[in-house]
């Protein structure tokens, strides 16, 4: 702390410790019941009251399930303000599992190499928990509060998108750490479909008889062709228009001499046009449903197809004047930053917050090559977002810093 600024630095080597107990617990989406209860039983001990900090009922009803919900910690302001609310998600992606941190210099990474690291988003839960903490500990003054940690973000910002939001207090501020440099923050991002495709054929022995058969493998070969020469698979373009698709997982077939009579695949398309979005999803309807029809067997028989999509996430993008954008923009100039403002093409969980009238600014901690072996914690990241936090915490990010 210096002159002037009643802000204090945060326990940085108490933080770092914090991230690297939290990178190595597993906890893939629906599986982060000892994320949680780590999060809550170091709130506990720093004198949270017990029904301040509560897990809710939301994977009682998300479409995966899952065996933990959000956790949610309250604090009643010492000083008049908008309600403020940090948020980071607890889940991380499978390749996480088995995560074992170990730094060297100012990076950590796992060291299994078969693993990643989990910093997204063990690095965002362990900035907003150092906020409360170091607010508990040292009863730091602070407007009204919410701490938020959801679940399943990883698979569609599930905890987030089904969060009862009276539990969230209507915060007028709201602020979520993710991946990314710490002067990073992210004020919009795109939409996307989440696709699943059943293909029916018909079986027949494929040495014998393979003229009465209707390959599901050869409809899902025909309909990917097709998008990938009509240019609906990839980086898709048209005109000013823009989005992405993707064919993430094909599964079929168990023997090389049955022809093929099931073949599911899992697609997805994003753009920030929603206009847009709805044309990507319905050329790849139309490519599976023409495949369909062109592959036959010598009776004329066809296969079927059955398409379902939902809407993961809608795209938003913040107002320039936006206060949320606007506090954070002061917290990171407070510890000698330069706010650099960003659109993102992934989904992020103040996609579905943001949407439900909750504007909400993603900033960094320092996650590199995230969802990779190659995943990194820059840790000189980490401790500006810890610091840039407590700022947004006790709101004093318009105070001068060193």
């Amino acid at each position: 702390m210096v002159a002037g600024d009643s802000t204090p630095e945060p326990d940085l080597n108490a933080a770092f410790e914090r991230v690297m107990t939290l990178m190595a617990i597993p906890g893939t989406s629906g599986d982060e019941g000892r994320v949680v209860e780590y999060l809550r039983k170091q709130l506990r001990q720093a004198g949270a009251a017990t029904a301040a900090a509560r897990i809710d009922d939301v994977h009682l009803r998300t479409p995966l399930g899952g065996k933990v919900g959000n956790l949610i910690f309250t604090l009643p302001g010492t000083i008049r303000g908008p309600r403020r609310l940090l948020m980071a998600h607890t889940d991380t992606v499978p390749l996480c599992v088995g995560s074992k941190p170990k730094r060297s210099g100012e990076f950590v990474q796992s060291g299994d190499p078969a693993t990643g690291l989990g910093a997204d988003d063990r690095a965002g839960c362990a900035v907003v928990l150092t906020a409360a903490l170091e607010i508990l500990s040292r009863k730091l003054s602070h407007p009204p509060l919410v701490f938020f940690w959801p679940v399943q973000e990883e698979v569609g910002l599930f905890g987030a998108h089904f969060a009862r939001l009276a539990a969230l207090g209507k915060p007028k501020l709201a602020f979520n750490w993710d991946g990314g440099p710490a002067d990073k923050l992210t004020i919009g991002a795109t939409g996307a479909f989440r696709i699943a495709i059943e293909i029916e054929g018909l079986a027949s022995h494929a040495g014998g008889a393979p003229e009465h058969g209707v390959s599901a493998v050869a409809v899902a070969g025909l309909a990917i062709a097709d998008l990938q020469r009509a240019g609906w698979l990839g980086d898709v373009r048209r005109g000013d228009l823009h989005g992405t698709s993707n064919i993430g997982v094909i599964q079929g077939g168990a023997a090389t001499n049955v022809v093929t009579d099931l073949v599911t695949l899992k697609a997805e398309c994003r753009s920030h046009d929603p206009g847009f979005r709805r044309e990507i999803l319905t050329a790849i309807e139309q490519a599976f449903q023409r495949a369909a029809g062109a592959v036959r067997n010598v009776s004329g028989a066809t296969g079927k197809v059955h398409i379902s999509s939902r809407l993961d996430y809608e795209a938003f993008r913040l107002d320039d004047g936006t206060p949320c954008v606007l506090a954070a923009e002061a917290a990171v100039r407070a510890v000698g930053g330069e706010p650099l403002r960003a659109i993102t093409n992934g989904g992020l969980d103040a996609n579905w917050l943001s949407a439900r009238g909750i504007p909400t600014v993603t900033l960094g901690c320092g996650q590199r090559n995230v969802h990779t072996v190659n995943e990194q914690l820059d840790l000189a990241a980490f401790r500006q977002a810890c610091r840039i936090a407590l700022r947004l915490a006790t709101g004093t990010e318009q105070q001068d810093g060193p």
